[in-house]
């Protein structure tokens, strides 16, 4: 059981890694570059979104710079820091070739797939590269290095990483409360195809097609329709259905935020009281129905 993680900017004795290398290990064991190791302590754990917050009893550790993955595009260069096949600490370059993935052939199912959302790099990640940086061109942590695609279990060209404004999300949350609340907005959707996007007079398609809504749910109460187009949520423009889901799971539990939707050929705002998810029953959802409509 060999993996990697990184100190967080500003928490010091704070270390962030995957939950797959955290949640298997009886006890833990960090070894910093310099060789000293020390006993860790998992503060929290997110296994849906597959992220561990440990702390270590080091002070005055270097600690590295978190950027904004939200500002990624497609073709910048990208280096991923890790211990492969626990040789020491190696570097591997590559360029993003794709952000807001949802799903990947070693991905999970069910609630897992809904609120995961990737970014895609062809830098080389093997086996204890996973939980390690991966930095943009300014040395800044933008994604932790989480899941390989490959027929083979070993590095095929596609890499996933944990986009870092995810990743910090959920260790403030575990940090404060060492659990992970998500938000709810009571929906199922579907991607906005060609067709739809001519039938309804969009541009182009963008946005998610709201299938069906879950009765005195939040969207049902604040009077969200099947049918509509979800356009924005919260300020942010939906390009694809696929970025809803991250959106929605970390809204503040009780926030009230503004939902567009396109009805009728014209657009509606609507504020949503965001309620709990209840991940049991969304993998239930996600289990049952997989292939059609993914439960939001």
């Amino acid at each position: 059981a060999l993996g990697t993680g990184f100190l967080i900017e500003h928490r010091g004795t704070f270390v962030l890694t995957n939950d797959h290398i955290a949640g298997a290990a009886p006890e833990l064991e960090v070894v910093p570059a310099d060789g000293a190791s020390a006993r860790a302590k998992i503060i929290g754990r997110d296994p849906t979104l597959d992220v561990a917050l440990l702390q270590i009893d080091v002070p005055r550790l270097p600690t590295l710079r978190l950027g904004e993955s939200a500002e990624l595009q497609v073709g910048e260069w990208v280096l991923a820091l890790g211990n492969p096949f626990g040789d020491e600490v190696t570097a591997t370059a590559g360029i993003v070739q794709a952000t807001g993935r949802q799903t990947a052939a070693s991905l999970h199912t069910g609630t897992a797939v809904l609120y995961r959302s990737y970014l895609q790099t062809d830098a080389d990640i093997h086996r204890g590269n996973s939980g390690g940086p991966l930095f943009n061109a300014r040395g800044e942590v933008i994604g932790i290095n989480s899941q390989i695609l490959s027929g083979s279990g070993g590095y095929m060209g596609l890499s996933f990483a944990i986009p870092i404004n995810t990743a910090n999300l959920i260790a403030q949350q575990l940090a404060d409360k060492g659990f992970v609340e998500r938000g709810f907005l009571g929906i199922q959707f579907q991607a906005v195809t060609g067709s739809h996007a001519r039938a309804f007079g969009l541009d182009r398609p963008r946005g998610a097609l709201v299938a069906s809504v879950e009765p005195d749910g939040p969207a049902d109460q604040a009077g969200i329709q099947s049918g509509d187009i979800v356009l924005s949520y919260n300020g942010k423009q939906l390009e694809s259905s696929g970025e809803l889901p991250p959106l929605v799971g970390a809204t503040p539990v009780g926030a009230k935020v503004k939902v567009e939707v396109l009805r009728e050929g014209k657009t509606r705002e609507f504020t949503v009281a965001i309620g709990k998810l209840d991940e049991q029953a969304a993998a239930d959802i996600g289990s049952r129905g997989r292939g059609s409509a993914p439960a939001e």
